[in-house]
């Protein structure tokens, strides 16, 4: 694990780090940012030769009352999705379950990446996240995104998990699990790879039923 004072980087696989959150003061009330960057390296060739990556941001959460689902592109595709407020397969912000995917970034080419929003005012409610990452288009060369997770919380430095230096030929991976505790949130290195959603699943024993998706 490699620290400054504005990043925190999880090297390996199983690293952590825990944020004290009793001690946040006023940044308690602004949004934790968990962010997907990344390019396309080779650009428009990519595009013209059908090459081009479509990267997803994604996560599967459960709260202490025990219900549990996933928010990514797929789940909130053809309509799906509702404003930062609503309550929709986009999570809502404003009540349960405290989560919201801002939006799809088709290209790589947003300025900002794919972000998910979590709301601290709902912290008590929330029990875990695994947040994952998956290729939805384009051959699985993990190497060729310069993809980089980020998890933002106002007063702290920034986790970081680099996904670009992955050599996988698997097409989904997870991450980082998120554990929150009464006043605090613990985040760890996972980065492990799987055949998709249902293969995940399996392998953290989330018990959801799945079927195919598209966007």
């Amino acid at each position: 694990m490699a620290i400054n004072l504005n990043k925190i980087t999880l090297e390996k696989q199983g690293d952590s780090h825990k944020i004290d959150l009793s001690k946040g003061g006023d940044n308690i009330s602004k949004e934790i940012v968990i962010n997907l960057n990344w390019t396309q390296r080779a650009g428009l060739w990519a595009k013209l030769t059908s090459n081009a990556v479509d990267l997803d941001l994604g996560v599967w959460y459960e709260l202490k009352d025990s219900s549990k689902s996933c928010i990514d592109g797929l789940q909130f595709a053809h309509g799906n999705g509702g404003t930062k407020n609503q309550v929709s397969k986009q999570g809502s912000y404003a009540q349960k379950p405290w989560i919201w995917h801002s939006g799809d970034d088709r290209s790589g080419s947003a300025g900002d990446g794919e972000n998910i929003l979590i709301n601290p005012q709902g912290l008590s409610d929330l029990k875990r996240i695994i947040v994952y990452c998956f290729i939805y288009e384009g051959a699985a060369k993990w190497t060729e995104t310069n993809a980089v997770v980020t998890v933002k919380v106002p007063g702290n430095p920034e986790i970081v998990v680099e996904m670009g230096k992955q050599y996988s030929s698997q097409k989904f991976c997870a991450i980082a699990e998120i554990v929150f505790d009464s006043n605090s949130m613990t985040v760890k290195k996972l980065v492990t790879f799987h055949n998709g959603h249902g293969d995940c699943d399996k392998a953290y024993s989330w018990n959801m039923q799945w079927r195919a998706g598209s966007k």
